[in-house]
């Protein structure tokens, strides 16, 4: 079979820069979608303290949100692809600003806040804090994981539309590239929630790192509605023919059932939704959750020191890095698989949660640790890029996309609601951190081996040659 290439048509100088000014707009607003989601996660140390909470009341949080994401993301999918991606990630902002607000007023509930004793391990709650309404910070704690979670409800909408609008204006042969520039979006908005909501917080009011970031997504939702064309068709293009997996021809009307029907009864789709579970678990244990919290009880690292900044943007730039080198390999080497990227992505998991639990069992302290999470990251994103951003579009098609894409990432997030009390449990045993790193381990095995069964499966699409 002839190798597809890319039309010409894709190249035109016109066609390039009007796709870039969409796709600067949207990917800027998913990034700051990344921000409103992953605050939290950055500020745990500091709500910690200010709240009276203890780890298992931060699994609330960290089980909740990616639970309501993942049945949302998997329920909304249908609607985008009948409704288009531009309004749907507009419903998803408007939603993120509101609950973003609202979870930041939340400092109004609490008349004292706690006080505690001591650093890292031996960190003592000395007086918890006082709860208007006759409120415990734990019933708090229950009240605001629900409205979090209502947050991870509008935030459902971002990867669908982003996978939506894009899969009509990148072709197959783009796409693994695609995925690498999905992943920079993705890690430019774990570097704002990180490293700049924890400087937010230090310069002023820890709400203010929920507000801010709203405020920037307000924003974006009024660029993108003005600015933002769905399809190349809308912006005065003629139809471009994407080369992946379609549903019927262009101008044949698709039935939601059809696309449901397309990416449920594909056995691919599932295979790669197991696959991406299992990153969901391992992402969602270390390098998108717990680790700030980590470098606090473990080797007492504040936000704004170095060596927490250094890893907050070593985890970003390590991320994008492993981005380019599995989406491009996929692209040019494999030209167009993406499973035995993913493979290769899965093994240096493994490798990296067994170098990131030895970093310590021989104290090679923090900056040994922050190593071995960079590494981590470099191969979780890598494989992450290419699994929501390349093979959603890739199986799902023009017409099916944000429904492949909900299938892909709902079963990652709903695999990832797992580990918020899961890894609240392991880290509240003795050696507990210890065991956090090893734990997530199998599931990086299993990746690896059900990637394995689609080593040489491709897209079938319309047209195997141009």
């Amino acid at each position: 079979m002839a190798q597809q290439k890319i039309p010409p048509e894709f190249r035109d100088p016109v066609y390039v820069w009007r796709r870039r000014r969409n796709w600067i707009l949207v990917g800027l607003m998913y990034s700051f979608f990344y921000m409103t989601r992953y605050n939290f996660s950055a500020l745990t140390p500091t709500l910690q303290d200010y709240f009276g909470w203890n780890n298992g009341d931060i699994g609330l949080f960290e089980t909740l949100l990616p639970l309501v994401y993942g049945l949302s993301v998997v329920v909304n999918a249908p609607l985008a692809d009948k409704i288009g991606g531009r309004k749907a990630f507009l419903i998803g902002a408007a939603g993120v600003v509101v609950l973003n607000v609202a979870f930041g007023a939340f400092y109004l509930t609490v008349t004292n806040p706690a006080v505690w004793s001591g650093v890292g391990k031996s960190k003592v709650l000395v007086e918890a804090a006082e709860i208007s309404g006759g409120l415990t910070p734990h019933g708090l704690a229950w009240i605001m994981a629900i409205v979090w979670a209502v947050n991870g409800y509008f935030q459902s909408f971002g990867a669908l539309s982003i996978v939506k609008i894009n899969a009509q204006w990148f072709h197959l042969k783009e796409r693994g590239t695609f995925g690498a520039i999905f992943g920079i979006l993705i890690r430019f908005g774990l570097i704002l929630a990180f490293s700049g909501a924890p400087f937010i917080a230090t310069v002023l009011p820890w709400q203010w790192a929920f507000w801010i970031p709203a405020a920037f997504v307000l924003l974006l939702f009024f660029l993108n509605l003005l600015f933002v064309t769905e399809t190349p068709e809308e912006a005065g293009f003629q139809t471009m023919d994407t080369g992946d997996e379609s549903i019927g021809d262009n101008s044949e009307k698709v039935t939601t059932m059809m696309v449901l029907k397309k990416v449920f009864a594909s056995r691919s789709m599932w295979m790669i939704a197991i696959a991406s579970m299992m990153i969901g678990l391992i992402r969602r244990s270390i390098v998108d959750a717990w680790w700030p919290l980590y470098f606090s009880d473990v080797h007492q690292v504040g936000k704004t020191d170095l060596i927490y900044q250094l890893a907050a943007w070593g985890i970003a730039l390590f991320g994008i890095a492993g981005g380019f080198a599995l989406g491009i390999m996929s692209d040019r080497v494999y030209h167009g698989r993406r499973a035995p990227v993913v493979v290769f992505g899965f093994i240096g998991m493994g490798i990296s949660m067994g170098l990131f639990w030895l970093s310590d069992a021989v104290s090679l302290g923090a900056f040994g640790a922050m190593g071995s999470i960079l590494l981590l990251s470099f191969f979780v994103n890598g494989a992450h890029g290419i699994i929501g951003g390349a093979a959603s579009m890739d199986f799902g098609g023009r017409k099916a996309a944000a429904t492949a894409a909900g299938l892909i990432d709902g079963m990652q997030y709903l695999a990832a609601a797992f580990t918020g009390t899961a890894v609240g449990w392991i880290t509240s045993l003795d050696g507990g951190w210890q065991w956090w790193k090893l734990w997530p381990i199998p599931f990086a095995v299993i990746g690896a081996v059900i990637m394995s069964f689609l080593w040489n499966v491709t897209p079938k699409g319309k047209t195997t040659g141009h």
